[in-house]
C-alpha cells in the first residue's frame, strides 16, 4: 500500500501524464487535479507529501493555491514545485517569493524535475512564514522569540531610540550654535564693508 502521495495539478492532461511517467515507480500514490480549485480540494482532503503545480490555470492559479496552502498550518510544510513554460511571467507576478516553492520551466527533463523536488523539499523544511503580498514588498518578520528575549529586545530598542534622540538634540544645538556664529560673522563683515 502506498505511503507517500504526490499530487500533479495541471490543466493539461498531456503534462499530467508526462510528469506521472517521469516519476520513479515506487511506494507512492500519484493523484491528479485539472485546476487550482480541484487541486486545493485534493490537497485539503489527501494532504499529499508533494505538490507539482502549474502556475497558469483556470479558476484558481498556482500562486493562489500556494497562498491557501501556506495559510493552513497543517499544509504549509508540503513541498511545492511550480511548473510553467513562462518563468518570466511567474517572476513578474510573484517577485521575491520563490522561497515558498521550487520552479521548473516547461518543458523539462526528468533530472530537472528530480532536482526541483529535492530543492522544494529543502525549502519546505526551512519554511517558517506563510507568503503574503506584503512580504513581496517588505522582508519577513523576525522569528517569534521567548517573552524574555522580546522584553530584552524591546529594552534595547528603547535605549537605542533614546540615544538617537539625545544625538539628534545635540546635533540641533550644534546647528543652532553654527547659525548664530554665521549670523555674527555676516554682521561683522557688513560692518567692515561700510
Amino acid at each position: 500500500m502506498p505511503t507517500q502521495k504526490i499530487l500533479i495539478v495541471d490543466d493539461s492532461t498531456t503534462i499530467r501524464m508526462q510528469v506521472r511517467d517521469m516519476l520513479p515507480r515506487g511506494n507512492f500514490e500519484v493523484l491528479e487535479a485539472r485546476d487550482g480549485v480541484e487541486g486545493l480540494d485534493v490537497i485539503q482532503k489527501e494532504q499529499p507529501n508533494l505538490v507539482l503545480l502549474d502556475f497558469f490555470m483556470p479558476r484558481m492559479n498556482g500562486w493562489e493555491v500556494v497562498q491557501q496552502i501556506q495559510s493552513n498550518p497543517r499544509l504549509k510544510t508540503i513541498p511545492i514545485v511550480m511548473m510553467s513554460g513562462r518563468k518570466e511571467d511567474v517572476e513578474k507576478t510573484v517577485p521575491e517569493l520563490f522561497d515558498y516553492f521550487e520552479f521548473v520551466g516547461k518543458p523539462f527533463e526528468q533530472s530537472h524535475l528530480f532536482q526541483a523536488i529535492k530543492s522544494a523539499t529543502a525549502k519546505a523544511r526551512d519554511r517558517k512564514y506563510p507568503p503574503t503580498i506584503t512580504q513581496a514588498i517588505s522582508p519577513p518578520p523576525p522569528p517569534a522569540s521567548t517573552a524574555t528575549d522580546s522584553s530584552t529586545e524591546l529594552q534595547t530598542l528603547q535605549q537605542t531610540v533614546q540615544q538617537l534622540q539625545l544625538q539628534n538634540a545635540k546635533l540641533q544645538q550644534d546647528v543652532d550654535h553654527l547659525k548664530k556664529q554665521l549670523a555674527q560673522l555676516i554682521t561683522f563683515v557688513r560692518q567692515k564693508l561700510k
